[in-house]
């Protein structure tokens, strides 16, 4: 059975609509980069080195990066080998479970929040621009939804405006958010927000940081100090670290992750606007650069298209029409 039909019998029963939007919002990625795999092994009949030169040529412009292009290529050419395969067909079923295959990197990553039995302090770190503040919102959203009590807290507040933002979208939600005036100190900030949290009894605190990149030892020393204040009140806190990363500025958003997880301890990333991007090849060059993990991607405007990455879901929408005509849909 090829790995189209696997992954098909696979992903079939779970949430539907979550697959749809995978499939939607990796529509401008697909439509580029599967097309023109589409149109190279439409022109190939055989699999040689001029092949693979033109599929190396098409993962870069996706931004998968050099790298994990090099791997991928590597791993493909063994396996064409091993399997003595001559011509193109289902090659792309082939691409697909490699590109599984390096994003789990032989490991089951975990895309799960370190959710706590009492209050978890989530902390988000990210550049202006990136869609921080809407992530924040989201995330609420969803963790609501999910039954759990929610409070934000407007530590950036250095941008103007950016505490404003982070309130209309607590009314939006319905939670509250702890904040001071433009120009405070973040931890002093962070100091009140975990306070207020412990004793209303909130399930989830949600931070907003600065996102100033122009001075680095700047932003070590005010994450540093935003994780030393919470830390103290709560044992183990931050629980997790979620760096938001902006898909539409590819190899860019590598730059910002190396530079931030110097300064905190980034657990994942959340990688925003993937569904406005033609090169959403850069989640893999995250993950085999960062060894950080992808826990949300956004896929939409919408307030639900936030969604836990799923790297079958992710090679499903890079794929989805290939798949569907192999599993003779």
């Amino acid at each position: 059975m090829s790995f189209f039909k696997k992954l098909k019998e696979k992903i079939t029963g779970t949430n539907e609509a979550v697959t749809e939007k995978f499939k939607d919002g990796l529509s401008k990625t697909r439509n580029s980069f599967t097309s023109k795999v589409n149109d190279l092994v439409a022109r190939f009949r055989e699999v040689d080195e001029e092949f693979f030169e033109e599929l190396e040529e098409l993962l870069l412009q996706a931004d998968v990066g050099v790298e994990t292009v090099m791997e991928l290529v590597d791993q493909l050419k063994w396996e064409v080998q091993r399997k003595n395969i001559k011509n193109t067909e289902g090659i792309q079923s082939l691409i697909s479970e490699k590109l599984v295959e390096i994003y789990k990197d032989g490991e089951e990553l975990d895309i799960d929040l370190n959710m706590q039995d009492d209050l978890t302090v989530i902390l988000m770190v990210g550049v202006n621009g990136v869609g921080k503040t809407t992530t924040i919102g989201k995330l609420a959203a969803r963790l609501k939804a999910e039954g759990k009590t929610v409070m934000l807290a407007a530590g950036d507040t250095f941008r103007a405006g950016a505490i404003d933002q982070l309130v209309v979208w607590g009314e939006r939600v319905g939670v509250e958010v702890i904040k001071q005036s433009e120009g405070s100190d973040p931890a002093a900030v962070m100091y009140d927000a975990v306070r207020a949290a412990k004793n209303r009894k909130v399930d989830v605190l949600i931070c907003d940081t600065a996102g100033r990149l122009q001075n680095k030892v700047n932003l070590m020393n005010e994450l540093e100090k935003v994780h030393r204040v919470i830390g103290k009140e709560i044992e183990g806190a931050p629980h997790e670290v979620l760096l938001a990363l902006d898909a539409t500025t590819g190899q860019n958003a590598l730059v910002q992750a190396h530079t931030f997880k110097e300064a905190t301890n980034v657990t994942g990333i959340v990688l925003t606007k993937l569904d406005g991007t033609a090169k959403g090849g850069i989640v893999l060059a995250i993950r085999n650069k960062l060894k950080i993990p992808v826990k949300f991607v956004g896929l939409g405007e919408g307030m639900d298209d936030l969604q836990p990455f799923d790297p079958e879901k992710y090679v499903y929408g890079l794929f989805a029409e290939g798949l569907e005509k192999e599993a003779g849909e």
